[in-house]
């Protein structure tokens, strides 16, 4: 899966879960200040992200996220961990 993939399934998480119209998320929006994710969304946004990666997401790689990229980022690095292609993007 592409970073662009990513971000597309993460905005329909984002709209599912949270009712994030589409066209307010962009890379750059931040979870907290822009979208109003507070802590307890923010348990729901990885729970509805473990999926992704066959429920073998680390939710510590996500204390320092701040943006919608900064998801994209953590995913995809997860995703490809260990297979030389973490630098691909």
């Amino acid at each position: 899966m592409t970073k662009d993939q990513l971000f597309q399934r993460i905005v329909g998480i984002l709209h599912d879960t949270f009712d994030i119209e589409p066209d307010r998320v962009t890379p750059d929006s931040r979870l907290g200040e822009d979208l109003d994710i507070d802590s307890i969304d923010a348990v729901d946004l990885i729970v509805q992200l473990k999926p992704l990666l066959g429920g073998n997401l680390r939710p510590e790689a996500f204390r320092s996220v701040r943006t919608v990229q900064d998801v994209v980022d953590a995913l995809y690095s997860m995703m490809h961990a260990g297979d030389g292609s973490a630098a691909v993007g």
